[in-house]
């Protein structure tokens, strides 16, 4: 681990711009001057050698072309060939593949792009780096045009390799090679054969009982767009994709299978019949697999036992760094897999998972750097393991890094705007709101991932800072910019649909009650940064929280006085439980980031004892379960975490049930690894209640 945060940054971005050592000199006209520890200081804090200059490209095949699009080739059949290399063959040549893959992860696009076009209509490789770019691009975008052209162009791949595996299998079908295996091939004196050439003669036997490589190639190939475009499908969070993802993973689930089992039944002599590149497809791809069924949620988890499948964890990690080790064509890929698999799951749950896998991730990302040591991508997860440590300030500069790495080509804008969203998000966590609201007015405006969730962002941000008009203003356009987002991707985002609700639910009271709503403290709970947020941020994060529950006791007082006064009043009674139930929630999460577990029991028990008068926000519940759950654990009783995380798992049909869904298979999966028993199925709910303590009365705030 690193000591220091200077010493962080510079092990995780990696940054170095010139690779001088002690005692050379700096290319200088004179080249007599030697460089002085005065030049060295200049030169860490100056940014002027930050971008090296490029070497001229002189290979015309090879042009940077400034067209942006991933054009889907059209596939014929008939027309690819067949492949019927060896395997030290197709690694020769698959070296532009590998060269390919080594420019797109070193941020020269452009040139990676044209080298996958330049054979992507006849080589199914060549298309899956081509699709690669594209499941990047529409994973870092989420824009439904360039999710729909990553799909189409990994469907392509698969045709391809489809087609190529047939082609090549009808050649190989000939009058010829069906003779020449039925009679052997016998020449003058065969019959005299000797006993040490008959063994040789059964040992070539042996090695054409395998599959073909080209045949296990094209099937890792085809299993390997599916996966890609199951992933797809599942980032978009609804059933139907749901549906379409479980059938996707089924097909390449087959396929993978299929090699695996080749894989196995060679034995340690399988370099002799597979390439290079092939293997690490093996290994990347059941990797991927058994990592992806074990991640996910219980309410998914139903795919798995309707297909048959089982998964191991630990195997997926092994395959993956088995990949990771072997320099082929997907190595650096795997890097970026175990890297994502590190840092994204454990922002999910970082009470739990943020010591263990940092030096996991950490080392993860080191290996990875010592070959793509600018690459916007590792940057990128530099930025979020920064956050995860809770060091917020070094995790802006390094997603900074991670934009300009990237600057003036093809992942520009979809790598700019990524970061732009991370550093917006990072600064709600250091409550710095007015950067926040100039970064999300620029991604709204840009149309990035959710417009109407950046525009509530904008709002939200406004009301934190008590320019209530503003607030109002923004908040005003969020259904407007809904209603867009529905005509073009046909149905409601989870994210569009809680801002939509919680909208109305402002303006139903006419904007009255916005001091009772700290709605960008309510975001950041959703997403578990609190526990991120420095102690000076939390204590005044708590002081806000307070003064907006005193508001609530003051009108509740104020408004049960004008009862008292006055037979049957015109007004409805006062019912604030909704209001009162998300700042307790709040304030005890934010006591657990304080550690100050103790303080937070009275506010869960108030909650969940009113659970069944919430009416609005029932997202409540289930969220003030798992907070408990993070209270019982700093508390040593991890059985009662257990049972109160499972207690929570059985909620449906409330606002982020997917993200809740994945935080609580972690933490139960947590507790499988700790051998925490489950709780016996009878236990009542009212068991599951935190203690009180022996007090009678628990108070409201």
């Amino acid at each position: 681990m690193v000591d220091s945060q200077a010493d962080l940054l510079q092990e995780v971005t990696m940054y170095e711009p010139l690779d001088v050592a002690d005692g050379d000199t700096w290319p200088l006209p004179d080249q007599t001057r030697q460089i002085t520890s005065d030049d060295r200081d200049r030169e860490r804090r100056s940014r002027e050698y930050e971008y090296s200059i490029e070497e001229a490209d002189t290979d015309p095949s090879v042009d940077d072309y400034c067209d942006e699009t991933i054009a889907v080739p059209i596939v014929h059949r008939p027309s690819i060939p067949a492949n019927d290399m060896d395997p030290r063959q197709q690694e020769e040549a698959d070296h532009p593949v590998r060269e390919g893959i080594r420019c797109l992860l070193d941020n020269k696009f452009m040139r990676a792009k044209a080298i996958f076009q330049s054979n992507a209509s006849s080589d199914p490789l060549y298309s899956l780096g081509l699709g690669v770019m594209a499941f990047m691009r529409a994973v870092m975008t989420h824009h439904p045009q360039h999710i729909d052209t990553a799909i189409r162009a990994l469907k392509a791949t698969y045709v391809i390799a489809e087609a190529q595996m047939s082609n090549t299998q009808r050649k190989k079908a000939t009058p010829t090679t069906s003779f020449t295996q039925f009679f052997g091939d016998r020449g003058p004196g065969s019959s005299t054969q000797s006993g040490s050439a008959t063994k040789a003669s059964d040992t070539r036997e042996k090695k054409v009982d395998y599959i073909a490589n080209s045949i296990l190639r094209a099937h890792v190939i085809k299993a390997e767009a599916s996966l890609l475009i199951s992933l797809l499908h599942l980032s978009q969070d609804s059933l139907i994709n749901y549906v379409k993802c479980g059938l996707n993973l089924r097909r390449a689930y087959k396929s993978y299978h299929l090699v695996w089992q080749e894989y196995k039944r060679m034995g340690q002599d399988y370099t002799k019949f597979i390439d290079r590149d092939t293997v690490s497809g093996i290994q990347f791809g059941i990797g991927v697999v058994q990592l992806l069924l074990s991640s996910l949620p219980k309410s998914m988890d139903q795919i798995n036992y309707l297909m048959g499948w089982t998964y191991d964890k630990e195997l997926g990690i092994a395959l993956l760094k088995l990949c990771t080790e072997g320099y082929g064509f997907r190595s650096s890929l795997a890097s970026l897999i175990l890297l994502a698999y590190h840092t994204v799951l454990t922002s999910f749950a970082p009470q739990l998972y943020a010591k263990e896998m940092m030096e996991h991730a950490m080392q993860c990302l080191n290996d990875a750097q010592k070959q793509h040591p600018r690459s916007c991508f590792f940057l990128f997860f530099a930025a979020r393991l920064s956050r995860n440590t809770r060091n917020i300030t070094l995790s802006s500069q390094a997603f900074q890094l991670a934009s300009d790495a990237s600057r003036g080509e093809w992942a520009e804008v979809a790598m700019r705007q990524l970061a732009d969203y991370e550093m917006a998000l990072n600064d709600c966590i250091q409550l710095n709101w007015e950067s926040g609201i100039a970064t999300f007015l620029k991604l709204e405006h840009q149309g990035y991932w959710s417009p109407a969730f950046s525009k509530y962002m904008v709002g939200a941000c406004y009301e934190m800072l008590g320019r209530r008009t503003e607030a109002i203003l923004a908040f005003a356009e969020v259904p407007q910019l809904i209603q867009r987002s529905v005509m073009i991707k046909q149905q409601l985002f989870y994210v569009d649909a809680y801002v939509q609700r919680k909208v109305a639910q402002y303006q139903q009271d006419g904007y009255q009650h916005l001091d009772l709503y700290l709605p960008a403290l309510e975001i950041l709970l959703v997403w578990n940064a609190l526990v991120l947020m420095e102690n000076d941020a939390l204590t005044s994060c708590l002081a806000l929280v307070q003064h907006a529950l005193d508001m609530i006791y003051e009108r509740e007082k104020l408004e049960y006085g004008l009862r008292m006064k006055e037979l049957i009043p015109t007004s409805a009674p006062p019912n604030y439980t909704d209001h009162r139930a998300v700042l307790l929630l709040l304030k005890a999460s934010l006591l657990n980031s304080l550690g100050k577990p103790d303080q937070s029991v009275t506010h869960l028990n108030w909650i969940l004892d009113h659970k069944h008068l919430l009416k609005q926000d029932l997202w409540v519940v289930p969220f003030t379960y798992w907070e408990a759950g993070i209270t019982c654990w700093h508390f040593g009783d991890r059985k009662k975490s257990r049972q109160l995380w499972e207690q929570a798992a059985h909620y449906r049909r409330y606002d982020f049930e997917h993200r809740l869904a994945i935080r609580l298979h972690l933490a139960l999966h947590k507790c499988d690894h700790l051998k925490i028993p489950s709780p016996p199925s009878s236990t009542s709910a009212t068991s599951l209640a935190i203690s009180n303590h022996g007090r009678k009365r628990l108070p409201l705030a």
